[in-house]
């Protein structure tokens, strides 16, 4: 019996409901011993791994880049209170199209039915094609972006970025597909370098764009654009795939695109929008008591469970979201600690350098040394992302690492919340380590959505939908943090600074301009206004902004509180650490060639 034939053998015993094989996991083509020799030296698997890195690079660099810059960019191209947007519509578009894009290239793709001694055999092609498009995408986002007039057409250039990211961020299981089950852990760990100079480093390389380039923030997406263009053109290149038999769904093309899900896509895509939609303009757009708000998040809300509704009563031979995944507890779990962990970053990129900028640095954040310290956090979850990669594959116990790392790196987030002025080298103590933690959770949970699953020929809809679930806890929480800081420093500023200017001699009628100056960064003119005033003013103003801000950190108990209780549900993931592999990659020739040969047939 050959290798191919052992597999299909396994797999179709296994779905058929044999009472010994029901806990296996099937899906696998391969296995590290039947490898060619030099696999993983081949310029398919090195050109496909630079291509997924370049790919995860870009993406994180479409938020990584942006995000703690901000107000310089509105400075350039507003002011224009929509802003904040410009990160937001990134994760919106990001939490919508990472379950569409797994799904897609899972189970509709491409159908060709060929005949093998009489037998139909569907084939389903490979995920490269979505991939070259994602970085083609991305390619459009980033020019709209680098040429964009003002806020808006910057924000439309994000959602397209946002969209291409869901295709750049299905690295961990376009990836991890190709390599035996006990390298997943290891391969992400080294793709996650690719993210250092856009995610780890990304206020750094931004800022230093923005102070030594002649265009400024605009080269951002100038890199961008470059990073997107080597990714596809490495994906056409070196990515081929093979594709896949599945002797149980014989069907046509035409059968294939009548079977897809349109009404359970639409109400996932209407629902999650109008749900994110709601939370985003609650205290921003629109007061959180407005009809606007209410209708939208009851509405999304509303349409999210006729989704789960449908997509569980429902005939459907191939829903958008298989819903035996929601009755997996231990994967459930792993995309919850994924999405918890992921709202900190996203957050944090965006309330961590304003409170650097407010509490750390007297020049409105625009320095270098402001790059550095906004860089902190996310460099260190990097950190923390590749070293757990490295030893979660020499260490055991997944579930008490995730426990570990949520409860102490939870904690020490938690206590930022003692940070003032005074306080520097304490604060960003606490928050590389917190970061460090939290990255490694990330880290761990990524890899586990795609290894505790039933079947890995689903290993796209399920990372996928993980990735949709992660996207949209951290859109929710972003925007928590966002409303809980502007709404204490509506209370905290006007409470604690006007008493002490005034007390410094400044003129009560002088109180409202004085306030105006902090936020168009421009005292002249404010009467009776002195450099002492100004400066007892500036220093009220940071500890109000301090009290403000550990309120925020206070929140983030909520969050982390929950992760720690979900951790306990989490999987190891030990006895699955075997030599399975998903896919396997064919040279181009060899693929364009038996592609000739179907289509012939």
């Amino acid at each position: 019996m050959g290798d191919n034939e052992k597999h299909s053998v396994r797999d179709e015993s296994a779905t058929s409901g044999s009472n010994d094989l029901q806990d296996e996991t099937v899906g696998f083509t391969s296995d590290y011993d039947q490898l060619p020799k030099g696999y993983f030296y081949s310029p398919s698997f090195i050109g496909t791994m630079l291509a997924v890195g370049l790919g995860l690079s870009a993406s994180t660099g479409g938020f990584g880049l942006a995000a703690p810059n901000l107000a310089l960019i509105n400075e350039d191209l507003g002011p224009d209170p929509n802003i904040n947007w410009v990160s937001f519509v990134y994760t919106l578009t990001l939490s919508v199209g990472l379950l569409i894009f797994g799904r897609l290239t899972d189970v509709f793709g491409f159908v060709i039915p060929i005949h093998i001694n009489n037998e139909r055999i569907l084939t389903m092609t490979r995920r490269r094609y979505y991939l070259i498009g994602g970085s083609v995408l991305g390619l459009v986002g980033c020019i709209i972006a680098a040429t964009a007039p003002n806020v808006p057409a910057l924000i439309v250039g994000m959602a397209f970025i946002g969209l291409a990211a869901s295709a750049q961020q299905s690295f961990s299981y376009v990836s991890n597909e190709l390599v035996p089950m006990k390298w997943r852990f290891f391969t992400n760990s080294c793709l996650y370098v690719a993210t250092i100079p856009t995610s780890g480093l990304g206020a750094v390389v931004s800022k230093a764009m923005i102070i030594y380039t002649k265009p400024g923030w605009r080269w951002c997406y100038y890199f961008l654009i470059i990073l997107n263009g080597l990714s596809g053109i490495l994906y056409a290149c070196f990515y081929f795939p093979p594709t896949f038999s599945d002797k149980h769904r014989v069907r046509t093309k035409t059968q294939a695109v009548k079977m897809f899900d349109y009404v359970g896509t639409a109400l996932f895509v209407v629902g999650l929008v109008a749900f994110q939609l709601g939370l985003l303009w609650g205290g921003t757009v629109y007061a959180w008591k407005s009809a606007a708000v209410i209708v939208t998040i009851v509405a999304g809300a509303l349409i999210l469970v006729a989704f789960g509704l449908w997509e569980a009563y429902a005939p459907l031979k191939e829903p958008i979201v298989p819903i035996k995944l929601f009755g997996n507890i231990k994967w459930v779990a792993s995309c919850v600690l994924l999405g918890l962990g992921a709202s900190i970053y996203y957050a944090m990129a965006m309330i961590w350098p304003m409170m650097v900028s407010v509490l750390y640095t007297d020049d409105g954040g625009a320095s270098m040394r402001a790059g550095w310290l906004n860089a902190l956090p996310s460099l260190f979850i990097v950190a923390g992302q590749m070293i757990a990669g490295v030893f979660t594959t020499m260490m055991t116990n997944q579930r008490l690492q995730c426990i570990v790392v949520l409860t102490v790196g939870g904690a020490l987030l938690a206590a930022v919340a003692y940070s003032t002025p005074f306080t520097f080298g304490g604060t960003v103590t606490l928050m590389c380590l917190s970061s460090f933690l939290i990255g490694w959770n990330e880290a761990v949970s990524l890899t586990n959505t795609g290894i505790e699953l039933d079947d890995q020929q689903e290993i796209g809809t399920a990372v996928g939908m993980g990735g949709s679930i992660r996207a949209t806890i951290s859109t929710i929480a972003s925007s928590i943090y966002v409303v809980v800081l502007n709404n204490r420093l509506a209370i905290t500023v006007p409470a604690e600074v006007p008493n002490a200017v005034i007390e410094a001699g400044l003129p009560a009628s002088s109180v409202a301009a004085f306030l105006m100056g902090f936020t168009t960064g421009n005292f002249d003119g404010v009467p009776g206004l002195t450099p002492q005033i100004l400066t007892i003013g500036n220093a009220a103003y940071k500890m109000a902004s301090a009290h403000a801000y550990q309120t925020v950190f206070y929140t983030s108990i909520a969050f982390t509180g929950v992760a720690v209780i979900m951790a306990f549900w989490s999987p190891s993931v030990d006895d699955k650490m075997t030599g399975d592999i998903a896919a396997t990659l064919h040279a181009a020739k060899r693929t364009q060639q038996q592609h000739t040969k179907e289509s012939e047939v």
